[in-house]
């Protein structure tokens, strides 16, 4: 079995939440290369502006970042879309669309639902949802699934369905232990997502991740159910000691230890297209 590990680098937390994130765009390209070749065959980043130390959606950002780690190594570079929901679809998936219409992205963000992190609500109402399907389908690139509640899944799996060829989502199961959204990195609640997942998207492919967690306590269990692992500093415990390659590093040693091969970003693309 060849498991899938993907490293989420930033995030949007800032250095005051997280202090050891990439933020220059050199740190996150030398970061991303690092991880990729101890074995991470998927990078997610987010990109910011030096200057403020905020997130920064800007195309021009992702493309510099997406094409200094493509450079130096083969692996998959996602971008994110803007927090805020505030603003039209097209707008909010405008970096999207520009680095799609390039050629340079093979997996987006497109979160199918909202929900209330910490007194924050992130919200993704469903015609922006209908919309990243939408660019998805056009330009043909596979829709990054972060599920923070059982309801994702429903409304992830019946909205892929209407999309008229949509590639396939990827469904990353989101856990928390320092936020109260969702399930905790508990097998029970793996087993839940997993029981959803077959009856509303059958044999679709999935990760275990979230924020605020170690999930490497649950990566075991997923690897033994037929999942893959995300790990980084966007997910990691706030304040986490762990480095980025260090999360990478113990997420390979785990996954061997397992008995599992570490799939390259090529195996990941041959096993989504196998199902597009």
């Amino acid at each position: 079995m060849k498991t899938w590990l993907e490293v989420a680098l930033n995030g949007s937390w800032g250095k005051a939440l997280q202090p050891g994130i990439p933020v220059s765009v050199a740190q996150i390209v030398a970061e991303g290369i690092a991880c990729a070749r101890e074995g991470a065959a998927i990078v997610h980043v987010h990109a910011y502006d030096e200057a403020s130390g905020r997130q920064c959606d800007e195309a021009h950002l992702y493309r510099r970042i997406i094409e200094g780690i493509r450079s130096q190594v083969d692996c998959i570079v996602y971008p994110t879309i803007p927090l805020a929901s505030d603003m039209p679809a097209a707008e909010r998936f405008a970096a999207v669309e520009a680095l799609a219409r390039s050629g340079l992205i093979e997996w987006s963000v497109v979160d199918p639902g909202s929900v209330n992190i910490a007194g924050f609500v992130y919200i993704n109402p469903e015609e922006q949802v209908r919309h990243g399907l939408g660019l998805a389908a056009r330009y043909r690139f596979h829709p990054a699934y972060a599920i923070y509640e059982p309801g994702f899944v429903r409304l992830g799996a019946a909205l892929a369905r209407a999309a008229e060829d949509a590639p396939q989502p990827v469904y990353r199961f989101m856990f928390s232990e320092g936020f109260a959204f969702g399930f905790p990195p508990a097998e029970y609640a793996l087993d839940a997502y997993l029981r959803l997942l077959a009856n509303e998207a059958p044999g679709a492919p999935w990760m275990v991740g979230g924020l605020a967690v170690d999930v490497l306590k649950l990566a075991p269990a997923a690897i033994a159910r037929g999942g893959h692992v995300r790990v980084g500093l966007e997910d990691a415990p706030l304040g986490s000691q762990r480095s980025n390659l260090d999360w990478v590093q113990a997420a390979r040693l785990l996954i061997e230890r397992t008995g599992a091969t570490l799939a390259s970003a090529d195996d990941v693309r041959h096993a989504l297209k196998r199902r597009i």
